[in-house]
């Protein structure tokens, strides 16, 4: 099954739909690569995207994320010792008690999650980095494009109200274009009003915040 096979809908909204269980599960289940922009990332949520990544298991697929530079603290230790080259060069096992971070650290080792932090340096952006964009690819090299949803939340118990807008390369080519090179400028530092760069360099270099904002979110 590739992407184009998806019942798609143009737009998932909370009022009529499960875009958890409607658009993003069935797109992760069948596409090799997911580029996504959000504010905020938890554990939680990363470890759910790996689980419904059934490509992971296969080692073909691959992750790359930019997020803000706000972590829960809790999330922001779990986060270095995932990423960090002393803990997946001698990893062991030995922080990790939750089956879904095991296989996390597994995926990471491998090298098939790339975590970046965008961070504003302009005076034009009042507050952090929300872009809102993702983008789905399937081993035909067909591309599912959304926006909206500010972060990963899959939570079952909490979930924000929203909607998400959503461009197929069969159906609409020069957007799903235009959201990928967005992403990949993004990717390669080349945006105005944001800096961004891999995870471990913010967090050696002090450039990851903790907020009291994230402290009720997953």
């Amino acid at each position: 099954m590739s992407l184009k096979d998806i019942n798609l809908k143009e737009e998932y909204r909370s009022d009529v739909d499960d875009i958890v269980a409607e658009f993003f599960f069935p797109c992760l289940s069948n596409c090799i690569q997911y580029d996504r922009c959000v504010n905020f990332l938890s554990i939680q949520a990363l470890a759910t995207i790996a689980m419904a990544f059934d490509n992971f298991d296969a080692g073909k697929a691959k992750l790359r994320m930019i997020t803000g530079h706000r972590y829960k603290t809790e999330d922001l230790n779990i986060f270095t010792k995932l990423f960090s080259e002393k803990f997946t060069k001698s990893f062991e096992g030995k922080f990790i008690k939750n089956s879904k971070i095991q296989k996390l650290q597994n995926i990471v080792n491998s090298g098939q999650i790339e975590l970046k932090i965008a961070i504003p340096n302009s005076e034009r952006i009042a507050d952090a980095f929300s872009e809102r964009i993702g983008i789905f690819r399937d081993e035909k090299d067909e591309q599912v494009a959304f926006t909206g949803t500010s972060k990963e939340s899959f939570s079952s118990q909490t979930r924000d109200f929203e909607s998400v807008d959503v461009f197929t390369s069969w159906n609409d080519k020069t957007r799903v274009e235009r959201k990928m090179k967005d992403f990949e400028d993004l990717w390669q530092n080349k945006t105005k009003y944001v800096d961004v760069c891999d995870f471990m360099y913010a967090e050696e270099n002090n450039l990851l915040k903790y907020s009291s904002k994230w402290v009720t979110q997953i």
